[in-house]
């Protein structure tokens, strides 16, 4: 039997991405980049869409279900491979649930005046509480509460660190905490949140 019901969550799993996708999440990356920071003649906005409905057009007929992509499970990439999330990777990770995370936010992430928006840091906050529960072995979860403090102005194209763990378990639920970093340790963010395992029926 198959439904909302029975679906639950699609199955994830890694990928050793192709080598071609590293190069193409970084070109994506550089043109929500440009996106956000020029201002072109009409007739270049033109051309520079043409150009990338060219890019869908060619990319639409491989269009595969949900899990099945490689972007988003390359492991080694920035990001893993997916332009949504921000450029970073992990650099260590246990079972135990301890989790860190380096890179930087770029030109596409500023809210104004060229600190990173406040949005943005809670999204990267959910990713890495994911990675989290997924290093700790646990099983598919989602994200039930997420609170975030904000000690600093987050700067772009600055290195980060954000190291992660696991606060405490109580059954289905995990109690989760995160803190950024600039290269001198000052505290940019603060987070904790509550990730809860997901029971069979729900997606």
């Amino acid at each position: 039997m198959t439904g909302p019901e029975t679906r639950g969550f699609p199955e994830i799993t890694p990928v050793d991405a192709p080598p071609e996708l590293e190069r193409f999440a970084a070109a994506v990356r550089r043109l929500q980049d440009l996106a956000v920071s020029t201002s072109p003649p009409g007739a270049a906005w033109t051309a520079a869409s043409e150009q990338i409905e060219r890019v869908c057009a060619a990319l639409e007929p491989h269009a595969v279900p949900d899990g099945q992509a490689p972007a988003g499970r390359a492991t080694t990439l920035p990001g893993l491979g997916h332009p949504l999330m921000p450029p970073w990777t992990f650099t260590a990770a246990d079972r135990d649930g301890n989790v860190t995370m380096e890179g930087h936010f770029t030109r596409f992430h500023v809210g104004g005046n060229m600190a990173v928006h406040g949005g943005v840091i809670p999204l990267f906050y959910d990713w890495h509480f994911g990675m989290i529960v997924s290093a700790a072995g646990r099983p598919i979860s989602r994200t039930a509460y997420l609170h975030v403090d904000y000690r600093a102005v987050t700067p772009i194209d600055a290195p980060l660190i954000s190291r992660g763990r696991i606060e405490r378990l109580d059954g289905r639920k995990a109690f989760l905490t995160a803190t950024m970093t600039d290269a001198d340790g000052t505290v940019l963010s603060e987070a904790n949140g509550l990730m809860i395992k997901l029971l069979p029926h729900q997606p």
